[in-house]
């Protein structure tokens, strides 16, 4: 263990060291704080805490397995695997596997997605017959989050008026009922949320004294990482778990608390001394990731916050480059920029495509960025896309499985009943779910149990149902004794979901088939692993909780050398030697939904510190004059967190040399020109003309000019006299190129260039805006 000790530095070693009692760790952006994490459970175990006394919760499950990697290089695979460690939903969906009869839940129970939990709020809202277009799904199973993460149960709701008179303010009165109807269908489908794992966790531990006593009792030291993300759910539970002991060390960092809409509350680290006794506090202030410019323009930015703790992070590193700020006309133009930059520093400093990223405040940007870096032919990677778990084909062959695990589960049923096509409609599943929802049962139960129910539906739809009862049970049977990969095979070929994809012959029906050999390959790779970890089996059922908690950053995508593009949310925890921060824009970054209040202003500042605080090497900061908004071309305005830099650490690559106009009232009030109101001039005495149309012999003599006056008046270019065969050419639009030949005179004159991408084009010089490289 000594010898690990030497590769921290004072700082990092004193809370490695702090073996009892409460402490906090303000570590700064680049500190090594995962290390000191690391590193002090390594020194626990060493110190003879039985590592099944040890629980770890961390910001991602890539993270935990990252750090139970070190520990068991430290102290060996053996007693790392018996660690509690990953993130609060899966550590906890594992601690209420164990106790889910106590909830009235099966141990089996499955996990709903955000995409299940939506489908069935929209079935419910179709069902009360309620307006869809006031009740939106999608907003109603966020207010319903909401509700669990602050611990608002159905019961709690409907006992404060204040709630209730809310919603009926917002025209949606029925909302309480809505909750109570899918917190019903849930329990009713044996399934929780994503939500549940944390309120069913705080229901345990509250209702129930003795499962409270002992996991305290199981785990007598705590670690939990990002404290400042949590919510107050989580709170709760850390709270209740640690009061016995009070062994609990936090490690965080306020100056990166990103996450309030999703429930995350700064007040928990800011407090943190307040809801323990005697708290020893460490300060990790050294920044081993970034240059001395990157942490010094951030630092400058931070500073204006007035909710913080005091801490001044600092770096041993080089000076660095200065940031690089860059304004562009358009978001069009704002692409292809990164593009070029990215593709110069990868060919002058020979730097892989992974060595760089691009962040933006939504999504929606995306699309500019991509552009750029298609024509360039940069490859690159969306964080946070659809996921590969949420394509069709892939929740097709999930959801059967999930039938093998749990055939309660509602949404999964509804999904596959009837795919591939088996004859059992729409008004046979009406029948179903009005024959569920009256007897308090699954549909899988009524569909058990039709010799006892009259459904008024024929006999052959009754013998399709009977059937299809009879493959999930003996897919059950067979689970039993096959681990997750072989079960799927079985389930794949035996539903026809196979023979489907298979008969379909389009590319898309390839792609799937590929997609679901990729998700077998995936499943046979889960096993070997699980070969590793203590106490698995590499069931079915490990398999599917793991798919379930599964992050789209839990991905290794080290393979894929590619460009990597995110919103900035998602960079949290991430590095890169480059990074592109684009679209530094009021209104946009900060965003224009996020600037009510001071609390929220500063929010929004701290995601711009997380966002520069990615970067080792290099930062550019981009923004541009005009970006489409809704289709619509829309002036735009620089950042004022540009502003908030301390300028000596910023070199501007397009510095504002001349005056730009802006208009100061709205055109549109002048409306257009009518020109039918114009009185018409009348033409001079003398013969009419025979034609508005030029003839023929006019076209001749036309045809016979000089091309300088034939051709039409436009903006021109002047050619750059440097210009010849074999010139190296940029093009703004379609990149580099060499000139192969040139043809014409004058106003004709043309250049035909061979593009890097491999087109080759015939450009008129008066118009081309070319670029001579050399």
């Amino acid at each position: 263990m000594e010898k690990y000790l030497k590769v921290l530095n004072e700082a990092q070693k004193a809370p490695v060291l702090h073996k009892d009692g409460a402490l906090m760790v303000i570590a700064g952006a680049g500190s090594g704080k995962t290390r000191v994490l690391t590193y002090r459970i390594a020194y626990l175990m060493d110190q003879g805490v039985d590592s099944f006394n040890i629980l770890a919760l961390t910001f991602t499950n890539k993270a935990a397995r990252e750090m139970k990697k070190r520990i068991s290089e430290i102290v060996g695979s053996s007693e790392a695997k018996n660690l509690w460690m990953g993130t609060f939903h899966s550590v906890f969906a594992k601690l209420l596997r164990f106790e889910a009869d106590k909830l009235g839940y099966p141990s089996n129970f499955t996990i709903y997605d955000t995409q299940d939990s939506q489908r069935l709020i929209a079935s419910i809202i179709k069902e009360m017959g309620l307006d869809k277009d006031i009740y939106k799904y999608k907003q109603v199973q966020n207010r319903i989050s909401s509700y669990k993460n602050s611990l608002i149960t159905v019961k709690a709701y409907f006992n404060n008026p204040d709630l209730v008179e809310a919603d009926a303010m917002a025209k949606r009165p029925r909302t309480g009922e809505i909750y109570k109807n899918y917190v019903d269908r849930c329990f009713k489908a044996g399934a929780m949320d994503f939500d549940d794992l944390l309120l069913k966790t705080n229901e345990l531990l509250t209702r129930f004294p003795e499962v409270l006593m002992k996991y305290q009792n199981r785990f007598k030291y705590i670690l939990v990482d990002e404290y400042q993300d949590t919510n107050h759910s989580q709170y709760l539970i850390v709270k209740a778990l640690s009061d016995r002991f009070q062994n609990i060390c936090v490690v965080g960092d306020d100056a990166q608390s990103i996450y309030s809409f999703r429930g995350a509350n700064i007040n928990n680290i800011l407090n943190f001394q307040k809801d323990y006794e005697n708290v020893a506090m460490y300060r990790l202030e050294q920044n081993y990731r970034s240059t001395k410019n990157i942490v010094n323009a951030a630092n400058s930015i931070i500073a204006k916050n007035t909710k913080q703790l005091e801490k001044v992070v600092w770096t041993a590193n080089d000076d660095g480059a200065l940031i690089k700020l860059h304004r562009s006309t358009t978001d069009a133009e704002e692409g292809r920029f990164v593009a070029e930059s990215i593709f110069e520093h990868r060919m002058q400093e020979q730097l892989l495509n992974g060595s760089f990223a691009v962040l933006y405040r939504t999504n929606s940007q995306s699309r500019s960025i991509e552009d750029g870096l298609r024509k360039r032919d940069i490859p690159y990677r969306i964080y946070g896309g659809l996921s590969f778990y949420q394509r069709k084909e892939i929740k097709d062959v999930l959801s059967y499985l999930r039938l093998v695990l749990n055939p309660k589960d509602e949404e999964a049923l509804k999904r596959v009943i009837n795919f591939p096509a088996r004859g059992i409609g729409q008004s046979t599943m009406d029948k179903l779910l009005v024959a569920a929802n009256h007897y308090g049962r699954s549909i899988f139960e009524v569909m058990e149990n039709l010799d006892k129910i009259d459904l008024k539906i024929n006999s052959g739809t009754r013998r399709k149902l009977e059937d299809f009862v009879t493959m999930i049970k003996s897919f059950q049977i067979t689970n039993e004794s096959y681990d997750a990969f072989a079960i799927a095979e079985h389930v794949a070929k035996k539903t026809g979901l196979l023979l489907e994809f298979k008969k379909d012959g389009t590319p898309e029906g390839i792609a799937k088939m590929e997609n679901i050999e990729e998700l077998l390959n995936g499943m046979k790779d889960f096993v070997e692993g699980q070969k590793e970890v203590a106490d698995a089996t590499g069931n079915l059922g490990e398999f599917m909780e793991d798919v379930a908690l599964a992050t789209d950053l839990d991905k290794d995508t080290a393979d894929e050398d590619r460009v990597a593009l995110m919103t900035v949310h998602m960079a949290k925890g991430l590095e890169f030697p480059y990074v592109y921060i684009v679209g530094m824009e009021e209104d946009l970054f900060p965003s224009a939904m996020s600037m009510n209040t001071r609390s929220e202003l500063e929010e929004e500042r701290r995601l711009f510190y997380v966002a520069l605080t990615r970067a080792e090497k290099q930062a550019y900061l981009t923004y541009t004059q005009s970006r489409y908004r809704w289709g619509k071309l829309v002036d735009a305005e620089p950042s004022r967190f540009l502003e908030e830099i301390d300028e000596q650490y910023v070199e501007n690559l397009t510095p504002v040399d001349n005056y730009r106009y802006k208009s100061f009232i709205n055109s549109d009030i002048f409306g257009d020109v009518d020109k039918s109101k114009l009185r018409q001039i009348k033409p001079q005495a003398g013969p009419p003309p025979t034609s508005h149309k030029p003839n023929e012999n006019q076209l001749r003599k036309l045809r016979k000019l000089k091309p300088e006056l034939a051709t039409p008046v436009g903006n021109t270019n002047e050619v750059d006299p440097n210009l010849g065969e074999g010139s190296l050419v940029n093009h703004t639009r379609f990149g580099r190129g060499t000139v192969l030949k040139i043809e014409g005179i004058g106003n004709d004159k043309k250049a035909e260039i061979k593009f890097d991408k491999g087109d080759i084009k015939k450009l008129l010089l008066r118009f081309a805006k070319l670029e001579v490289l050399s």
